[in-house]
């Protein structure tokens, strides 16, 4: 393959009407940044495999799954591709349960399709962004979805951020269009976008018809007072009515969708700098990511199984791992609009899900839950933790309340789509590992002081991934899209090391390293340590100014509920498990501690307090 013949072919292609030549020539060199080759650099839509299984390079080779072919060749096709293809294979099957009210298949698929055409009338064309704004329901899906296979492109935005937030990621993102729901929470924000510039119109959908019909006439009866007013508000005139957009019944128009170039998604993410950037998604990075996850699970029965949605949609996770996922697998989702304990382990008991993606405090809160025993969690067979690293000994304890299941640990980021590693369903379990890298995906650990120089086996390095999962680049951003690649690899900020069996083991993120008295200490090693104390809940290691070491870790801890500790209980612990420069100049111990949107732990707050 001619990278530089397939840099100039790209620059004259119109991934976006209002894209001219200068903008893509922004992007920068594409043989270094478009995701468009397999591992090797053969074009993937040569339908030849390219990974080389004998390549000494490739240590997790030697105890890859062996029901899962590593050097597996994935054709790329457009997303929609996995709704059509499930409304033929499964369309009398349930697609989404919400708060009791299920739709199959086949009606999902016909309001994707009447909601497409819709939206194409509305002016929805190739390359137009359209933000989601919403909760988990079904209206999600079917927008999503509808979205895509108008042409347009999907933006995510979250409903717990302010309207300076929004208002930031509608203006960067070229967002013209929301939907919505006619909840007051949600249509208030997104009326207050339309009022200030930031938006343009707003499509509102029903919540009470999201519902049975009982509870939509209680709903509306009983909780009117959550319920938004669209037509007397201010902004009307910027208001489209879902009903009316998908009235018509008609069919969409049919759109030419490339999906190795086209984006499907833009993901905002803090990426490795923390400023909020348009991770640029194609088709064919979340198609074939889906197709990885499912090659990863074959024991995973179509149109058997129940996936229990309780992420939010609008992260990539969940987006991936929950939706597109269950979707590919003609799987039923039970969705909830947002997580509860109590209402999640009730809803677990009674529906029977099989398959629960989620994070480590997920699993962690229902493992402490104080009447854990009451609800029957056997039906869950298996279930995969990302967003941050999980303790082995939440692994164990969850572990024991479905006795027939498994809790695997994966890794990926918004960049690559997200999912990029996993440990092998079946073993072996190696503590505190992210796993392998899934099928044709490569990762290349990198001298943090020099990223074009790999590291020996077994030092620590910096995270380098390479595969048809890895975004195009960032929106608009050529700068941080240079900067985030080094040669074809993704430069993903964590540190990690591999063993001689091919498993990654993640120590830190490089903007998390701390280095006290010039040492590097890597918060992840301390938290495991802290973990393994029976009163530990959770816990939290952040980086404080020290006059003597310059910089050293304090610990934030929050303590099973009726099991007591004190500071001298912790650190008497940690004697045998850390070095002198490793342990804590200061423990706090708190109530709770902070999370991000997903619920993983978060050390922002935490370091803007310090």
């Amino acid at each position: 393959m001619d990278k530089n013949k397939l840099y100039t072919d790209f620059n004259t292609l119109s991934v976006h009407p209002d894209w001219n030549t200068d903008k893509l020539n922004k992007i920068g060199t594409l043989g270094e940044q478009l995701r468009m080759t397999t591992p090797q650099g053969t074009a993937k839509n040569s339908g030849e495999s390219s990974a080389n299984p004998s390549n000494e390079g490739y240590p997790w080779l030697r105890r890859y799954p062996k029901d899962v072919a590593w050097d597996q060749t994935f054709v790329p096709r457009p997303l929609p591709d996995l709704m059509d293809e499930a409304v033929i294979k499964y369309g009398s099957l349930p697609c989404t349960t919400f708060l009791g009210k299920s739709l199959s298949y086949a009606e999902i698929g016909r309001l994707v399709e009447h909601t497409a055409a819709g939206l194409q009338k509305k002016g929805v064309k190739k390359g137009t962004r359209v933000g989601l704004f919403l909760p988990n329901c079904p209206t999600f899906v079917i927008y999503y979805f509808a979205i895509l296979k108008a042409g347009g492109t999907v933006v995510n935005f979250n409903p717990l951020y302010t309207i300076e937030e929004l208002a930031g990621q509608a203006k960067d993102s070229g967002t013209d269009i929301m939907v919505t729901l006619d909840l007051k929470q949600l249509f208030e924000k997104v009326e207050g976008l339309v009022a200030i510039g930031a938006l343009k119109q707003i499509i509102v959908a029903s919540f009470p018809a999201l519902l049975p019909a009982a509870k939509s006439v209680l709903f509306k009866i009983f909780k009117s007072g959550d319920i938004a007013h669209p037509k007397s508000s201010s902004v009307s005139s910027a208001v489209i009515y879902d009903a009316d957009l998908i009235g018509s019944g008609d069919k969409p128009s049919p759109v030419q969708i490339y999906p190795e170039k086209d984006v499907a998604v833009l993901q905002y993410t803090g990426g490795t700098t923390g400023t909020p950037k348009g991770a640029m998604l194609s088709h064919a990075n979340l198609y074939v990511n889906v197709l990885q996850v499912n090659s990863w699970t074959p024991e995973l029965r179509d149109g058997e199984e129940r996936v229990m949605g309780v992420l939010p949609f609008f992260h990539v996770f969940a987006m991936t791992v929950v939706m597109n996922f269950a979707i590919a697998k003609g799987s039923e989702m039970i969705i909830m609009p947002r997580f509860v304990l109590d209402d999640a382990l009730k809803l677990i008991h009674a529906s029977k899900p099989t398959v629960m993606p989620g994070v480590p405090t997920l699993f962690n809160a229902m493992c402490n839950h104080p009447k854990v025993e009451k609800y029957d969690l056997s039906s869950l067979r298996f279930c995969l933790s990302g967003g941050a690293a999980l303790p082995v000994e939440v692994k164990q304890n969850f572990e024991t309340i479905i006795p027939s299941g498994k809790v695997v640990e994966g890794y990926g980021l918004s960049e690559t789509s997200p999912v990029a590693t996993c440990n092998p369903i079946d073993g072996p379990i190696r503590k505190g590992s992210i796993g392998m890298p899934m099928p044709g995906t490569i990762l290349s650990l990198r001298d943090l002081a020099d990223p074009t120089k790999e590291v020996p086996l077994g030092e620590k390095g910096e995270i380098c991934i390479k595969g048809p999962q890895v975004m195009l680049g960032y929106w608009n951003q050529p700068e941080e899209t240079k900067n985030a690649f080094v040669g074809d690899f993704f430069r993903t900020g964590d540190v990690a090391r591999v063993d001689e069996d091919g498993m990654f083991y993640i120590e830190d993120r490089i903007k998390d390293l701390i280095i006290s008295n010039g040492y590097n200490v890597y918060p992840r090693r301390i938290e495991d340590a802290i973990y393994t104390h029976s009163a530990v809940e959770e816990v939290t290691v952040i980086g404080i100014s020290d006059p003597e070491r310059g910089e050293a870790p304090k610990a934030f801890i929050k303590l099973k509920a009726g099991m007591p500790a004190t500071t001298q209980d912790i650190f008497a612990h940690l004697v045998p498990k850390l070095s002198k420069i490793e342990m804590p100049a200061e423990i706090e111990f708190r109530d709770s501690l902070p999370k991000t949107m997903i619920g993983k732990l978060s050390k922002k707050e935490l370091k803007e307090e310090a």
